[in-house]
């Protein structure tokens, strides 16, 4: 009986081993057909696509090869969106059995199925609406800074937050069709995330685009009529300027705003691709792929990392929205970016803080709408007008002589029209 036990085991044994070490097919295909094939960053083919794995790369095997690290597919084509998927679930403890016990050598991943099927959508259907974008110039500057409140209330329904069954993060609509943008790592390895507004509404999302050299990510959710953000060029960035962050972090509440100022900006090689904009304003886990704002309530980056040790505090990064631009020039060809600041000289302002008695007068510079009091307003050097007005009031006029980064206050009594 003993020996016919240790022959049955033997071949059990033997079976075990013959199944780990024999080879299995694995199948990618796409439709359309012809599609590259990149797995972990290498373009191994076209689709349709097959390659001959280890058996033990598809179940845990206690013999034989096993995988020992996780697998991502890509594929992509010319005028489609590119998919992005996580091959593999793990990792898995490793355990060796012996006839003293198992003992644990390590973890494992294993191949979710042996056939891989994308279907790939077409750009002009995934990456439709209208992208807004906004030019720092004088005409510009002249607009009526808003309050942090302000600010949020009017950006923070174009917010939301990602989830999916690892993790979530944050991101913002730029399109009202339905197009968000987050970062790569939020993104990246998914098919699908569920996207959830402000307003509690959960929306089913997907992956449309990953970068493959910045941390930008694009999803799309179905529908019309979203609200959206407009993205401010790189030119318009000042050091000190007040910027809100928008986003998820991980241990606070959903939606949440923090400020700050422009730290410092430009490249950064040791934090990727890109150019980069330090902040002070609190940057957390979650908050990864919400838009840092300036204070016309424009983006000015995305939300993507902060240094963590000891010895540092308050050093946030966002990726800057110029990248962000460059990236959605390839589905948005109309949408172009200055990465680099103007040749000619810096120009100069000084900063008018205007108070109407009543409040709530129309402000006028040079005869141009910026406003209403009160009002904090950037305007350039020289010699300007500005007149308040109110309905059934008089109006106030004076005339500035506006000097570099000057401070004027300006009180204005409208009185009685007679």
């Amino acid at each position: 009986m003993k020996r016919t036990l240790l022959l049955l085991a033997i071949s059990m044994l033997a079976a075990a081993l013959a199944r780990a070490a024999r080879a299995d097919t694995l199948t990618i295909t796409s439709t359309p057909p012809g599609a590259t094939v990149e797995i972990d960053g290498l373009i191994v083919g076209k689709t349709p696509y097959e390659m001959k794995v280890p058996g033990g790369y598809f179940h845990k095997s206690t013999f034989g090869i096993h995988l020992e690290h996780a697998m991502r597919l890509r594929v992509s084509m010319e005028k489609f969106s590119s998919k992005e998927i996580e091959m593999t679930n793990g990792p898995i403890p490793y355990i060796s059995y012996t006839a003293f016990g198992g003992a644990y050598k390590g973890d494992c991943w294993v191949l979710k199925t042996n056939h891989f099927d994308v279907t790939l959508e077409p750009n002009n259907k995934t990456f439709t609406g209208a992208i807004t974008t906004a030019v720092g110039n004088f005409t510009h500057e002249l607009r009526l800074e808003l309050a942090v409140e302000e600010i949020v209330q009017q950006t923070k329904p174009a917010v939301v937050l990602l989830r999916r069954p690892d993790g979530h993060g944050s991101g913002f609509f730029i399109t009202d069709t339905g197009v968000i943008a987050t970062n790569a790592h939020v993104a990246r390895g998914a098919e699908s995330m569920v996207a959830e507004l402000s307003s509690g509404e959960k929306l089913d999302a997907r992956v449309v685009y990953v970068d493959d050299d910045k941390d930008i990510a694009l999803v799309k959710v179905e529908g019309r009529g979203f609200p959206h953000l407009a993205l401010s060029e790189l030119t318009s960035v000042r050091q000190g300027q007040t910027v809100v962050a928008l986003g998820n972090p991980g241990y606070g509440l959903p939606f949440s705003a923090t400020k700050g100022i422009v730290s410092a900006f430009g490249k950064a090689e040791e934090h990727g691709k890109g150019t980069w904009i330090q902040t002070d304003a609190s940057i957390n886990p979650g908050n990864s792929g919400g838009p840092l704002l300036n204070s016309y309530g424009e983006v000015v980056g995305l939300n993507t990392s902060k240094i963590v040790a000891d010895k540092y505090q308050g050093i946030g990064f966002a990726l800057s929205s110029h990248d962000l631009i460059d990236v959605l020039h390839r589905f948005y060809p109309a949408v172009t970016s200055v990465e680099a600041r103007p040749s000619t000289p810096t120009a100069e302002f000084g900063t008018v803080k205007v108070v109407s008695d009543p409040a709530g007068a129309d402000v006028f510079v040079d005869g141009k709408f910026v406003g209403n009091a009160p009002a904090t307003l950037k305007i350039p050097v020289g010699e300007h007008d500005v007149r308040l007005a109110s309905p059934n009031r008089d109006d106030w006029e004076r005339t500035l002589e506006i000097l570099n980064d000057s401070q004027v206050n300006l009180i204005g009594q409208l009185n009685t029209a007679k």
